[in-house]
């Protein structure tokens, strides 16, 4: 029985210029001619450098990013402070229904401690993003697997910098949560100490949010990209439902999850290699040229 040690992936156009540069006829027998001689070539160059440009995932490559995360703003161009703007102004006009619907959903607290609104309330929780982190990560680390390394990895690293914009968001406005009844207008900034004065934006959808953008752009499954987000839309209502937010806040706090998740996502994504390896055996090599 015949072993199976290699399989390599070529796309149509790779194949295309392969057959140009050989000057192969196009046949069968001729494509997997080429095919062979190029698996017999290039496989040890490809897995050297795949190798090498993988994306380690470790402490140094964290403070690069994040030094690389904080001069963001000297690098961005009008497109980038549009959608800051958007931003800002989404938040102001759902700022203008937030007691309207405080006062909708104190209308029934039968579902206060219901299944929905608890999960919601752990989805956001800092303990539940740890764990997901901890735990992708570790997998990665004693699988030596890349791919659920990256995952980990993206998790840590969104929510510390949504969770770090937030935080300081939140101290710097120093607006006042729906249950203390002082109003939607009453902000006390930089105020530290009191908790009842950090309302804006809400941590918890920002973790949410962050997980949720993370897991979505590493699953390929379609749906599951979408289901994903349901956890962190019952946060964002558990927050309203249970008095400990605005609807504004959660719209900033999701927008400031999302987006730092899918910034961090976006740069691993830049510097993964044309070239993938997954496995040992059976070794599968594949070539991204998109």
């Amino acid at each position: 029985m015949a072993l199976r040690l290699a399989t390599i992936y070529f796309s149509d156009g790779f194949c295309m210029l392969l057959q140009k540069l050989l000057n192969f006829p196009v046949t069968k027998r001729a494509d997997l001619m080429r095919r062979g001689i190029l698996a017999f070539l290039l496989l040890p160059i490809l897995c050297f450098s795949a190798l090498r440009a993988q994306n380690p995932y470790n402490f140094s490559q964290f403070g690069n990013e994040t030094i690389d995360f904080l001069k963001q703003p000297t690098r961005w161009e009008g497109n980038d402070w549009l959608k800051l703007g958007l931003a800002g102004a989404g938040t102001f006009l759902v700022m203008q229904i937030d007691q309207p619907v405080r006062d909708a959903v104190l209308k029934d607290r039968s579902y206060y401690n219901s299944a929905p609104t608890t999960f919601g309330k752990f989805w956001g929780e800092t303990y539940t993003t740890a764990v997901f982190a901890g735990a992708f990560g570790l997998h990665g680390l004693l699988t030596q697997n890349n791919s659920t390394k990256k995952v980990g990895f993206e998790i840590a690293q969104a929510a510390l910098y949504s969770g770090g914009i937030t935080t300081v968001l939140k101290l710097a406005l120093g607006r006042a949560r729906p249950y203390t009844n002082e109003g939607t207008t009453k902000y006390q900034p930089f105020t530290i100490m009191d908790d009842g004065f950090h309302s804006l934006p809400s941590g918890h959808c920002t973790l949410a949010f962050a997980l949720s953008t993370v897991l979505s752009r590493n699953i390929e499954s379609k749906a599951l990209k979408v289901l994903v987000f349901i956890p962190a839309a019952l946060t964002a209502f558990s927050r309203v439902y249970q008095d400990y937010h605005w609807a504004s806040d959660c719209v900033l706090g999701a927008v400031i999850g999302y987006v730092v998740a899918t910034w961090v996502v976006d740069l691993h994504d830049s510097k993964e290699p044309p070239v993938h390896l997954s496995g040992i055996y059976p070794l599968t090599i594949s070539i991204n040229l998109n």
